[in-house]
């Protein structure tokens, strides 16, 4: 069962800060969230907090102790609806978090409905007041920042999970297992006239290339143009684009020539349709994974996600739950959702963000 959030009475500060302020009676912190921490300290407490074993490392991470207070949000009776909406890479993420604040929550009365209108008309959405969360899979474009503004919309981002956007390619492709930057660029960029992939490298056999990839109004569009050809939304139009990342699997399985990309999660939930392509940005050929998104190797489309929050729609009971529910379980969420979970220094920055949302008012 996923744990129901609770709030320290002491602020976590930014990652990278040494943490300060613990509770009445309590030890003041000298450790560093995210810091290692010896392997005979694991279960051991400074201040707010614990040391814990994660993976084959041994690190400080925020502690929830006897010192801590239970939000109201989570020990009253909600009701009510949040709703979500935004970037289709985050979606299953959302929707995870949605089924098991039903289940597991505080939340078996509040009706999360979760949109996938794409990065961009998410924002549309959630810029005007129509939403509570925004899904997000790059960060709130300025031209966006003006539109909240203009609306009196007050927000804070949030790192739900870490991603590897994908290239994959039929499962009969024995000739392209690792791609370059500049193959990539040659492929995608704007008014590229390449169509047969022995025009990428005379090595590769003759054979028509069918592309498929993320609509216009994708953040995966966004992040992957800007990566890789230089520039947001700097891209050839004459491929399959469509905010369905399922029509991009069938579209590369169903051709021998065909190439995609959309998010890691999917990309391994359909292993048996696609095969997974290393990129080598100049440092060697490297295959997404948990290990190389979070150790920054896998560059340079490791990439973090996001969700936005109205700091007005915080203060509707419901809402608060829902958020408070999502941060405390961000990691059996990454992993129902099959994204990456974040690092120590990533939760303690998504724990003082929750804080200065509250103070928006």
């Amino acid at each position: 069962m996923l744990k129901p959030f609770t709030t320290t009475l002491a602020l976590i500060a930014l990652a990278g800060t040494t943490v300060v302020g613990t509770a009445p009676g309590a030890q003041a912190a000298t450790a560093k969230a995210g810091a290692t921490c010896a392997k005979k300290s694991v279960g051991k407490t400074s201040g707010i907090l614990t040391c814990k074993t994660q993976g084959k490392k041994t690190v400080w991470v925020a502690a929830v102790t006897a010192t801590t207070a239970v939000a109201p949000a989570a020990s009253a009776k909600l009701s009510g609806s949040v709703k979500v909406d935004g970037s289709s890479t985050v979606f299953p993420f959302s929707e995870a978090a949605a089924e098991l604040f039903s289940k597991d929550g505080a939340g078996k009365d509040v009706k999360v409905t979760v949109g996938e209108s794409g990065t961009g008309g998410g924002f549309k959405k959630f810029c005007v007041g129509e939403t509570d969360v925004s899904n997000a899979s790059r960060p709130i474009t300025a031209a966006e920042t003006k539109l909240c503004a203009d609306s009196g919309v007050k927000y804070q981002e949030f790192t739900v999970a870490n991603d590897g956007l994908s290239l994959v390619v039929n499962p009969s492709n024995n000739f392209a297992a690792c791609l370059t930057t500049a193959q990539l660029k040659k492929i995608w960029d704007a008014n590229s006239q390449i169509n047969n992939w022995k025009d990428v490298d005379p090595l590769f056999p003759s054979l028509s290339m069918k592309l498929f990839g993320a609509g216009t109004a994708s953040g995966t569009f966004d992040y992957f143009t800007e990566a890789i050809n230089g520039k947001a939304k700097q891209s050839r139009s004459d491929y399959n684009a469509t905010e369905d990342d399922n029509v991009t699997v069938v579209g590369v399985a169903g051709s021998p020539g065909g190439l995609g990309y959309f998010g890691l999660s999917y990309a391994l939930e359909n292993a048996a349709k696609v095969k997974i392509v290393a990129v080598d940005s100049g440092n060697g050929c490297i295959v997404p994974s948990t290990k190389t998104v979070q150790d920054g190797t896998y560059k340079p489309l490791g990439r973090p996600l996001f969700v936005y929050v109205s700091a007005k729609a915080l203060k509707r009971p419901e809402v608060l739950g829902f958020l408070e529910f999502t941060l405390e379980n961000l990691d059996d969420l990454a992993k129902r959702a099959l994204f990456i979970p974040l690092t120590a220094p990533q939760k303690a920055t998504a724990s003082a963000s929750l804080e200065k949302l509250k103070q928006l008012g």
